[in-house]
């Protein structure tokens, strides 16, 4: 059955309050269509709540904390990983008592280890990722990581069916080479794709070898750039998240491959196009996807294995703007679904 979920940067600094509005919206989606909740991520409570501090504080064996240019790794423990860490308990508590009661799909999304490696500096140098020791260590931490974050999840909502969303934005660039070094005078060198692809396998497989406790589906997202495809489809995920806005004929041409080879996509889709007079256009919204599947003649009851992602609160977006955009992605959801229907 199509899904729809949506992306975990939510406005505001109400935890609850925002985690109650995706887990209460996406549980009570219209008859044929899967709602997928998510965990939210609040950064406006602060550089210990963004996506780095989240990912990092997750890691098992590699303590982090806050620099002048950013999240790096450090020699021992300290007050900001534990303020991370803090926020991510916090954010598991809160989950517990927006989700009580709850059974069903739940989304666990996280940075994933070649944008993290990207984000995060040595404790004395350059991003991880000059150094393919540190990305392959880093991997391997997070995988384990995760196991244990899933674990707690799993306390906090008994009755959820867990998927992992491993957020890759940077992926493309990693790979092509184009991320400054910290100097800003060169650019580092590329990560060459079937090695990026095995990084991500080591976090995929740490989820899938931990059985039981490991996540019933684990999704990596490569973020708005084709080029990124391949590494994603050979990271052994389930599913291929992207952002399909602007794709054009030659990316769908892939996103064909991995389809027909049985891998789901996930579809993130642009924000609506809205006009006074006729409102929200839904219908647009969800010919983003149609329109090109139908076009690359992939058939249409394939659609069922979709699941549809609202796009990320834009900048100075509210909590009402967040919620009315992840409500019209509900609808344009429903018209792939009736199109998967016939």
């Amino acid at each position: 059955m199509t899904g729809v979920s949506g992306h975990p940067v939510w406005p505001g600094e109400d935890l609850l309050d925002a985690q109650s509005v995706v887990v209460g919206d996406l549980a009570d989606t219209p008859e044929g269509l899967d709602g997928l909740p998510f965990l939210v991520r609040l950064p406006a409570r602060g550089p210990w709540a963004d996506a780095t501090a989240q990912a990092a504080a997750l890691l098992v064996d590699m303590p982090v904390e806050l620099g002048v240019h950013g999240w790096k790794l450090a020699d021992r423990p300290g007050h900001d990983e534990s303020r991370a860490r803090a926020l991510v308990r916090e954010g598991l508590d809160v989950l517990a008592v927006a989700a009580h009661g709850y059974t069903g799909p739940l989304v666990v999304p996280v940075v994933g280890p070649l944008t993290l490696a990207a984000s995060l500096y040595l404790a004395r140098g350059d991003r991880v990722l000059a150094d393919a020791g540190a990305v392959s260590e880093l991997a391997e931490s997070l995988g384990a990581g995760l196991v244990e974050h899933l674990a707690a999840v799993r306390r906090a909502v008994p009755g959820a069916a867990l998927s992992v969303v491993l957020h890759e934005p940077l992926l493309a660039q990693v790979v092509a080479g184009v991320l400054p070094s910290f100097s800003g005078y060169s650019a580092l060198r590329p990560v060459r794709a079937p090695v990026a692809a095995e990084r991500l396998r080591a976090v995929t497989g740490a989820l899938r070898g931990a059985g039981a406790a490991g996540a019933e589906r684990v999704v990596v997202h490569g973020g708005s750039a084709w080029s990124s495809i391949a590494s994603v489809a050979d990271s052994g995920a389930d599913a291929v998240a992207l952002a399909v806005g602007g794709f054009d004929e030659r990316a769908w041409e892939r996103v064909a491959e991995f389809v027909e080879r049985g891998t789901a996509l996930w579809a993130e889709l642009p924000p609506q196009a809205s006009s006074q007079c006729a409102g929200p256009d839904v219908a647009g919204q969800a010919a983003v996807l149609l329109e090109p599947w139908r076009r690359i003649g992939l058939p249409a009851e394939r659609l069922r294995d979709v699941v549809v992602l609202a796009p990320p609160a834009g900048a100075g977006a509210t909590p009402d703007d967040a919620r009315g955009a992840l409500a019209g992605t509900v609808r344009a959801a429903l018209i792939v679904a009736e199109r998967a229907e016939g």
